[in-house]
C-alpha cells in the first residue's frame, strides 16, 4: 500500500501594476482646419466645445499639445481613428504617442 505524501499549498503573490500612460499629442499643422481638430477633440475625446476649443488654440499657439493621457492600447486606438478621419478629409494631421513621466 503506496503512502500519499504530504503537500504544502503555495501562495503565490500577484502584483498587478497599472498599464504604462502615454500622452496623445496633436500636431500643429498649416492645412489642417481648427473646426476639424475641435471636432475630433469632441468625437473622440469626450471634450466639450470650450474646451476642445481651448486645446486647439494651444496647439496652434505652441506648435504641439497634449490632448490625453492613456494607456497605451487606447491611446494607439484613438491615435489611429483620428488620424483615418483626418485623411479622409484630405488633412495632414499627425498624431504623436509620448510615454508619460511620471
Amino acid at each position: 500500500m503506496a503512502h500519499a505524501e504530504p503537500t504544502t499549498a503555495k501562495k503565490t503573490k500577484v502584483v498587478v501594476k497599472e498599464p504604462p500612460m502615454f500622452k496623445v499629442i496633436y500636431i500643429n499643422d498649416n492645412a489642417t482646419s481648427m473646426e476639424f481638430v475641435i471636432d475630433s477633440l469632441i468625437s473622440f475625446f469626450d471634450y466639450n466645445e470650450d474646451t476642445a476649443h481651448k486645446i486647439t488654440m494651444d496647439i496652434h499657439e505652441e506648435g504641439a499639445a497634449t490632448v490625453a493621457v492613456l494607456p497605451y492600447e487606447i491611446a494607439e486606438q484613438k491615435g489611429i481613428e483620428v488620424t483615418v478621419s483626418a485623411r479622409a478629409q484630405d488633412f495632414p494631421l499627425q498624431i504623436k504617442l509620448e510615454p508619460e513621466i511620471a
